[in-house]
């Protein structure tokens, strides 16, 4: 028999699969204009980033990684670096996890727009390094923009709407009955 807590890990694990299968489904979609405009957020990341603070169990990293791979390779990027500078960045979120429980949301939403900021210039920098061709600067700092603005949004719906939200001390017992 499965453990409770370990279906819901997996149920989680697999929720962050389909989410993020359907956030590069409808990014692919050709609607609205082809040219210009903003960006989308970069949906898997965010949530990744949302769910790790919250429930660390909840993010394999293997899956994020290959998550982020496959965005790489379904709209054109350079594969490697982005999905590698994103495992990075979860990871450092993953060891802060506990400090940040303790902290407000805004120093939380502070924390995560860092570690967006740090990719960007990280990647920027690795791809400018190898003599990579970038997407137009204005263009990737729109979609830097765009991520930070969008968090708060993807971490209330992570909340509210999937649940995921952090464990008050002792309630693990509790979590596997109700599981």
């Amino acid at each position: 028999m499965i453990d409770p807590a370990t279906l819901h890990r997996f149920g989680f694990a697999m929720l962050l699969l389909v989410l993020g299968a359907f956030s590069i489904f409808f990014r692919m979609l050709p609607v609205g204009p082809m040219t210009g405009g903003w960006p989308p957020p970069d949906l898997i990341v965010l949530l990744g980033f949302a769910w790790v603070l919250r429930r660390p169990d909840f993010v394999p990293v293997l899956l994020f990684g290959v998550l982020m791979l496959v965005s790489e390779f379904m709209f054109f990027r350079p594969p490697g670096p982005g999905a590698a500078l994103a495992v990075i960045g979860l990871e450092a979120l993953r060891g802060r996890a506990g400090l940040l429980g303790e902290q407000t949301f805004p120093v939380e939403w502070a924390t995560v727009a860092a570690v967006l900021v740090l990719m960007f210039v990280a990647e920027r920098t690795l791809l400018a390094v190898f003599f990579v061709e970038r997407a137009p600067f204005g263009l990737s700092l729109i979609g830097l923009v765009v991520n930070i603005a969008v968090y708060p949004l993807v971490a209330a719906v992570s909340v509210w709407a999937f649940r995921v939200r952090r464990l008050a001390p002792g309630e693990h017992a509790a979590e596997a009955r109700l599981a």
